[in-house]
């Protein structure tokens, strides 16, 4: 599914007032929701066989965080995609995670802003959060570090 068929299903929503949309084609799969004041968010699951890469001309995909080993015993999760870094689903909300909290594999860490799509970045290993290395609304770039986790 190209960007523009994204963005016009986005306004379509927002026209009619539907606040989540799901569609399902094969392996493929996409969940558009809009979020509080008309703020969409979007999360996008490849077919297995098909790698995810996040380009400026494609759609940005939500796949789980990439995460790094790093000398210290912790692993380094990176941002899959260059977007604006948010702790938190909207701004009057609870931030996903907080130094000390436990994650499992497939938990919300955050959501990295890409082209209007808010795409939740998931933890790929489970462990206590032991770093936040970014500010909220600050803009990150592909593959830089936004936590770390001790794992286990």
């Amino acid at each position: 599914m190209d960007l523009d068929r994204i963005e016009a299903l986005l306004k379509l929503l927002s026209e009619h007032e539907v606040s989540e949309f799901a569609y399902k084609d094969g392996d493929a799969s996409i969940r558009l929701r809009l979020g509080p004041e008309g703020i969409p968010m979007a999360q996008v699951a490849a077919p297995v066989a098909a790698p995810v890469v996040a380009a400026p001309a494609a759609a940005p995909a939500a796949p789980a965080a990439a995460a790094a080993p790093v000398d210290d015993g912790l692993i380094v999760v990176e941002s899959p995609m260059v977007g604006t870094f948010y702790r938190s689903p909207a701004p009057d909300k609870d931030a996903y995670v907080e130094v000390g909290s436990t994650v499992k594999s497939g938990d919300t860490l955050c959501i990295v802003e890409a082209m209007k799509l808010m795409n939740e970045i998931e933890a790929d290993i489970g462990g206590t959060i032991a770093e936040i290395l970014v500010e909220n609304a600050q803009p990150v770039q592909f593959g830089q570090p936004l936590f770390k986790i001790r794992k286990g």
